[in-house]
This record gives C-alpha cells, sequence and structure tokens, in this order.
C-alpha cells in the first residue's frame, strides 16, 4: 500500500480516475504544466469535462464544463491530456486576471510548447466564456509579434494620451547597414515596441544593436513590448508623456511614473469559472 505524498502524474491519474476516465481530460495549466511547463503554478488539477456531465466534487480537483472537448492524446493507456494550444486558450479563460490569462498564454511558447500560429489558431477552436477579445488579442500579439500592433493602433494610443503622432519606421544607418526605428519623434525619443519573438535567437543582439545606435546618435530609447502595453498601457505611456515633455523642455521629469510600475500579483489556483 502506498501512503506517501503522490507524484505530479499519479495525482493526474487520480483526478482522471476519480472524475471519470470516461468524460475527464487533464486540461488547461494542469495539462501545460505535465507536458513541463515551468514558472506558472495553481493549487489543484484542472479537468474539463462534457458540459452534460454530472459529477461528484473531488477533493484537489477543479472541474470546468465545456461545450466542446479539447483535442487530446490518444494513444491507448495514456493519460488523456489536451494538446498545448486549446490547454493555454482554455487555461487563460478560466485565469482569475487578464495578468494571469497573460502570463498562461506567453509562457508555453516561450517555452517551445506550442507555436505562436497554434496558439492563435486554437482561439478560434476554443469558445469560453470570459475575455474572448482579450485573449484573441494577445495571442496574435504573441504569434504576429509587432506586427500585431499596428501602426494606425499606435498612433490612435499617442492621441489618447495627447501626444502628438511619431513618425514611424524611421530609417537609419548603422554598422551593419540600414537600421528601421519602430517609432520616433523629431525631438530625439525613440519607442521600440517588442514582440514575443524578439526574446528568441538572433533577434536580441539585432535589437541591441538597434538599440544602442539610437543611443549612439543621442536619443533616448524606450522599449515597450506588445502583450505589456496591452495591461499596462496607462503606465507605458506615462513613462513615453515624461520622456516626450522632457526632450521638449516643458521641465516634466519621469520623477514618478516609475514608481507606480504594476507589481507582481500571486498566481494560485485558477477559479473553477465554466466554459
Amino acid at each position: 500500500m502506498h501512503t506517501g505524498d503522490l507524484s505530479p502524474l499519479a495525482r493526474r491519474w487520480r483526478a482522471v480516475w476519480e472524475v471519470g476516465e470516461r468524460i475527464a481530460v487533464i486540461d488547461g495549466a494542469s495539462a501545460l504544466h505535465h507536458r513541463g511547463l515551468k514558472g506558472f503554478t495553481t493549487e489543484g488539477i484542472h479537468v474539463s469535462i462534457p458540459h452534460t456531465a454530472t459529477p461528484h466534487a473531488v477533493e484537489g480537483v477543479v472541474q470546468h464544463k465545456v461545450r466542446r472537448p479539447s483535442p487530446r492524446t490518444a494513444a491507448p493507456g495514456a493519460l488523456p491530456v489536451a494538446t498545448p494550444g486549446p490547454a493555454a486558450v482554455r487555461a487563460a479563460h478560466w485565469a482569475r486576471s487578464d495578468r494571469e490569462a497573460a502570463l498562461i498564454l506567453v509562457l508555453p511558447v516561450q517555452q517551445r510548447l506550442v507555436t505562436g500560429d497554434q496558439l492563435l489558431s486554437a482561439t478560434t477552436s476554443v469558445q469560453g466564456r470570459t475575455r474572448r477579445k482579450f485573449i484573441r488579442t494577445i495571442a496574435a500579439d504573441i504569434a504576429l509579434g509587432a506586427q500585431a500592433l499596428g501602426e494606425l493602433d499606435f498612433a490612435r494610443i499617442c492621441r489618447r494620451h495627447a501626444l502628438p503622432e511619431p513618425d514611424r519606421q524611421v530609417v537609419r544607418q548603422g554598422p551593419r547597414g540600414r537600421i528601421y526605428l519602430d517609432v520616433r519623434w523629431a525631438c530625439g525619443l525613440v519607442v521600440e515596441i517588442d514582440g514575443a519573438g524578439h526574446r528568441w535567437g538572433l533577434a536580441v543582439s539585432e535589437d541591441n544593436l538597434r538599440r544602442n545606435s539610437g543611443t549612439l546618435s543621442g536619443d533616448l530609447v524606450l522599449q515597450i513590448d506588445t502583450v505589456g502595453l496591452r495591461l499596462f498601457e496607462a503606465t507605458f505611456m506615462e513613462q513615453v508623456v515624461a520622456a516626450h515633455r522632457l526632450l521638449m523642455g516643458e521641465g516634466q521629469h519621469a520623477d514618478d511614473s516609475s514608481a507606480r510600475i504594476p507589481s507582481p500579483e500571486g498566481r494560485g489556483a485558477v477559479g473553477g469559472a465554466t466554459q
């Protein structure tokens, strides 16, 4: 008889057996954990079940009723686990906040559990009840990078914060050839807008070269990631406005904008909202 703590795999099998082998699928963040996700924690094992099922409550298991079952591993005898794309989208629907939803969408792509295109495709097949538009927007930001934030979108954001429209895709000559700056004002303020792909491979080096070139030419370079702009637009744009005023000689220093940087919030059990 086993009397010690169950392993993560054993806990997942227990969740399936006690909820019902024919109806339960390890889903959401728990499915991603099964495939090796790091940096995101939840309490309990999350399973999806058909919306017509009436199972009994199981301690340590969060059950989510869904109308359309997630694609799953189908090997005989294998643990029924949702595939990463749909699992990430479901986890985002089940998250407690937009910040937590964005995190559970970004991490699986960064950790190579799913591609950005697969994640974006899953937003059309998984129809949750919460934050549908937000999830589609973040998935597009992750899959398409800075391209997802169009030039008109950023111009609209600038107007919303009483900033003049900047020049976009300004061409500079760098030591390795032409360099394209995402956004630049005539006063010398540059904003580089990074997508999720900017953290991978040689993109980091290319970004650093572009940013350093701008700094050496006398520009003040601010960096904003697309997902961060969706979540913390007010805080990021406070910094942009402060920098613009400073360079325009209006005497506005970025003295308190950095003090309002959102603090990380704890990550615990995702609520059992139905889908």
